[in-house]
């Protein structure tokens, strides 16, 4: 038996190797026995999705049949959903969890699963914790579909319309379907599909899907939106003459996008314009939230209105907690690599609303989104940010995290330190705010790297020279 951990979201781990239909059925029934822990009443009723990768559906099935085998009536989805949509429905019908069947945008040869709690989000770290303390201390249950079925223990059901009418409540659909533009929709090959592209048919606006079709290799890059898996998207961009394009990830519940010029617009400047746009043109007030390796503009935005602040580690796990808690009056907030919550939505990360939120933020000030980027840096200080990711033995990345934590340097690259942060790894400050920090990831062998700077070529800089120190 593989050891099962949960990461920063849902346990992932190479198909065939250790994510394996054995493990699959020990996971799940470590959930139940967990399940049992928090509804004493015996009546169980969960919800099992799952996105495109290689034997996605055949997984969800098998978890299915062991939630059928303990007794727990389980609906399982016909087809592919992305991953907030199971969050939502979660909710929505008031179940005691739900199943994706996913490993978001990692490698083609992984899966994973992800655990939805009632809340509608990601569970906790305190109650991933439970489950895996559980793992592996009962034996599976299993009930083959067909006989689950028979006995009413099981149904497979089509997705209903509920999640989509959810977000077209919150966000001016039919505004944005009569806005005189073309939109480039990107799920890279995931499963948001033509989501997007539905959601805004019916008007004006024209709306043209790339990578809509299932490949469970993903084209052959990651099915993360990163510029250097986005060159394709680019093109067309640039070719089309769009507005912009709307990207989500392999399980659709991250976010990204590209400007008019085909140029990338990072997860700092998505929220940015989401936060200003929920205050400026919706009137909305609240808390903001920023894990640490989110912007300094975003601090800068939230101070400006005298907004509290929370920061919290990497994972939008953390963000999701904090949404919870009505006293921390949530309002928005997010993670560096596309995760983002907004208060009247799932507390969750979700790629499709927020896509279709930045739309509408982007049609609401009325300017192109490279335009609204200059202004925003004009109004609150221009930071450039990037991210790389050095694959090298986890044992390297911990020996420099704790080198730069335990031995900080006075300069770096030719700048002096004014301070470090330790919340997620090593965070080293300068001057004029600008930073780096170096982290081991916590669910694969890569030390990520990621520095925000007031040029482009300071940013450049440090991170060249955060390179040469992990080699």
């Amino acid at each position: 038996m593989a050891i099962i951990k949960f990461g920063t979201d849902g346990w992932r781990a190479r198909i065939a190797e250790d994510f394996t239909f054995a493990n699959v059925e020990i996971v799940t029934q470590a959930l139940i026995d967990y399940l049992k822990t928090q509804n004493t009443s015996g009546n169980l009723s969960v919800l099992v999705g799952y996105d495109r990768r290689f034997l996605s559906d055949l997984f969800a099935q098998r978890s299915a049949e062991v939630f059928a085998g303990n007794g727990v009536a389980v609906d399982l989805f016909d087809i592919d959903v992305p991953t907030p949509l199971v969050s939502f429905e979660v909710k929505r019908r008031g179940l005691d969890g739900g199943v994706m069947i996913t490993a978001s945008h990692n490698p083609p040869e992984f899966n994973g699963f992800k655990f939805k709690a009632p809340f509608g989000g990601s569970a906790t770290p305190a109650i991933t914790n439970q489950i895996e303390k559980l793992v592996g201390s009962t034996t599976p249950q299993r009930l083959p579909l067909a006989e689950a079925k028979a006995q009413g223990l099981a149904n497979v059901i089509t997705p209903p319309d509920d999640y989509r009418r959810h977000i077209e409540n919150f966000v001016a659909i039919k505004d944005l379907r009569n806005a005189d533009a073309l939109i480039i929709a990107d799920p890279m090959h995931g499963t948001g599909g033509r989501w997007i592209e539905t959601m805004l048919a019916g008007g004006k606006l024209r709306v043209e899907t790339i990578r809509a079709e299932r490949d469970p290799l993903f084209g052959g890059v990651l099915p993360e939106p990163m510029p250097w898996n986005l060159e394709l998207t680019s093109r067309v961009i640039r070719e089309r003459g769009a507005l912009m394009a709307l990207i989500t990830d392999g399980d659709a519940d991250r976010v990204g996008a590209m400007d008019e010029r085909g140029e990338y617009i990072n997860t700092h400047q998505i929220l940015m314009i989401l936060l200003l746009h929920l205050v400026r043109n919706k009137g909305l007030k609240g808390s903001v939230v920023r894990t640490f390796s989110q912007s300094v503009i975003v601090k800068r935005i939230a101070e400006s209105y005298g907004f509290r602040l929370f920061e919290t580690p990497i994972g939008f796990k953390h963000v999701g907690e904090l949404m919870l808690d009505p006293a921390n009056d949530f309002l928005t907030g997010g993670e560096e690599s596309g995760g983002i919550g907004v208060r009247g939505h799932i507390p969750e990360r979700d790629g499709v609303f927020n896509c279709l939120l930045l739309l509408e933020a982007v049609l609401a000030m009325g300017k192109k989104p490279s335009e609204i980027i200059r202004d925003i840096w004009k109004e609150f200080g221009e930071f450039h940010f990037e991210r790389r990711d050095l694959h090298v033995d986890i044992s390297v990345g911990l020996k420099l995290v704790a080198e730069m934590r335990d031995n900080t340097p006075d300069t770096f690259a030719g700048e002096k330190v004014v301070n470090v942060a330790t919340l997620d790894g090593t965070k080293l400050f300068f001057e004029d705010e600008s930073w780096i920090l170096f982290r081991q990831s916590g669910t694969e062998p890569v030390l990520r790297i990621y520095c925000e700077a007031t040029s482009v070529e300071k940013m450049t800089k440090m991170m060249d020279e955060g390179e040469r120190l992990a080699h």
